[in-house]
């Protein structure tokens, strides 16, 4: 300010004091121009000076030091049964040490949340809009300056809105001032319930918003990833299990355990299992996520819906054969066939996984680099710092479309991780603990790269068909093959 005052005043004084000096005619234009002059110096100081306080002191935000810690307030929260009044705060991640760059890209399949908001993008959402999925949630959320308010409508199937909101809770740990204020409506079952269908045509009215774990291509349910579980511990685990058994000295079997009562395809998919008159090169068990790791290869197959172990058949280094999914969630959009997984026939699955093991064992080193560029993907491109990203930047790109001003519903009541985690017992407070977030990201978020446009997203979806019909085209001749021999 110094520098620039001195500046001012010396052209001041070489462009109009001296000419003015030079010519007596020139003294009472010269005192006017001088006083308007002065008057604008002064207002323009005033300004700067009063902008400047506004912004450091609209809103009272404090800054946590480096590596400072969020602490539960356990003690006064059981004596008062109220949220903290010190959060929200915000973070200055330049006084920190970063991380990793702030200009740094987010993977590929953040560019879906462009998609799964599209139905609104011309639209907006209204407060009408957001109100009729009501029927449809198991709760509603509203984050405003940094609070999140909760009011619930049913409970949903075991804990999930527990995780669900736990999730959320440490999202604005993470990016405290950070995630804007916005108004939705999450349900945690596990089938999309918004069908396109009914919102199609020119007389149409605009679909719902309503957050869910996953969706099909016939439904307009919104994708996000607020079910946080310890990721980073068992990630280490299976990046350690991994080591211990190298990818050939693997048994040589399709391996999947898992309920198969939950849906008719996996039911079917006993049928697949070793017995004395057939061997589909497949073994059918319970779930051990540590003996999966010695598996050359595992089946991933749906439930009643999409299922959470994807991500954890696709982290064991192993080929995922992945019989063809009605359901993705936020980054199975990302994984492409024969680079992250085998697909498998849904309508043959038997047969197809039977090739597939047949064609790994005699193709080593291509089925071996699948199972390890689906593992390096799960390491890196899902670690927790992209998972907590993408929530951020989803409802980001969300609360850009509402039309109104999100407030506090009349029934609805503050939630903090005090709230969740001081009264939790068992293994739900061990899962609060393991997953809590205990200070501020060092680091800005990742940057969303741009929407596809139309071209580019078509040609994604033709190259995945493409390679899968690739293929059923191969196990059809192969099929022919073995027919041949035995007739």
């Amino acid at each position: 300010m110094k520098d620039s005052m001195q500046w001012v005043w010396t052209n001041f004084i070489e462009t109009i004091w001296r000419p003015f000096v030079k010519s007596a005619k020139s003294a009472s234009l010269f005192i006017l121009i001088f006083s308007l002059f002065f008057t604008a110096l002064l207002s323009l100081f005033f300004f700067k000076t009063t902008s400047t306080s506004t912004v450091n002191t609209i809103p009272h935000y404090k800054y946590p030091k480096r590596n400072s810690e969020i602490q539960l307030d356990c003690t006064a929260y059981n004596h008062n049964g109220t949220c903290p009044s010190h959060n929200p705060i915000t973070y200055n991640p330049q006084e920190a040490n970063q991380d990793r760059s702030s200009d740094a890209t987010c993977p590929e399949y953040f560019r879906w949340i462009y998609e799964d908001l599209r139905p609104w993008a011309l639209t907006g959402i209204s407060k009408e809009m957001v109100e009729r999925a009501q029927t449809m949630a198991h709760l509603r959320l509203v984050i405003i300056k940094g609070k999140a308010y909760v009011e619930t409508y049913k409970k949903p199937f075991q804990t999930r809105d527990i995780s669900s909101l736990w999730g959320i809770l440490q999202l604005l740990r993470r990016y405290p001032g950070r995630v804007p204020d916005l108004d939705l409506m999450l349900n945690c079952g596990d089938r999309p319930t918004v069908e396109s269908s009914k919102y199609s045509g020119s007389n149409a009215t605009s679909p719902p918003p309503l957050f869910r774990f996953c969706k099909d291509d016939n439904t307009l349910d919104i994708v996000p990833e607020i079910n946080i579980k310890p990721w980073v511990p068992l990630l280490k685990e299976l990046e350690k299990a991994n080591k211990k058994t190298k990818w050939l000295n693997r048994a040589p079997y399709a391996y999947w355990k898992g309920n198969p009562y939950v849906a008719d395809t996996r039911k079917d998919l006993l049928k697949c299992n070793v017995s004395d008159k057939q061997d589909w090169k497949a073994r059918l068990y319970i779930q051990d996520w540590e003996q999966e790791s010695k598996k050359g290869y595992k089946i991933y197959i749906e439930g009643a819906a999409w299922s959470v172990s994807e991500k954890y058949i696709l982290a064991c280094d192993a080929v995922t054969l992945l019989v063809k999914p009605r359901y993705y969630d936020f980054f199975t959009r990302g994984l492409l066939p024969r680079h992250h997984y085998w697909p498998i026939n849904p309508d043959d699955k038997c047969r197809s996984i039977k090739f597939a093991v047949d064609w790994g064992n005699s193709h080593q080193k291509e089925a071996q680099k699948i199972g390890k560029t689906a593992s390096e993907f799960i390491q890196n491109e899902l670690k927790m710092e992209y998972v907590y990203d993408y929530m951020l930047h989803i409802l980001n790109e969300y609360a850009k479309l509402l039309q109104y001003q999100p407030t506090i519903p009349e029934k609805a009541t503050e939630l903090c991780s005090e709230a969740m985690a001081c009264s939790a017992i068992g293994l739900t407070k061990k899962f609060m603990m393991e997953s809590m977030v205990k200070a501020p990201a060092k680091s800005w978020p990742c940057s969303i790269p741009p929407a596809y446009d139309p071209s580019s997203l078509y040609s994604l979806l033709k190259r995945k068909s493409n390679s899968i019909k690739e293929v059923e085209m191969w196990e059809r001749k192969f099929t022919k093959n073995q027919e041949n021999k035995h007739s």
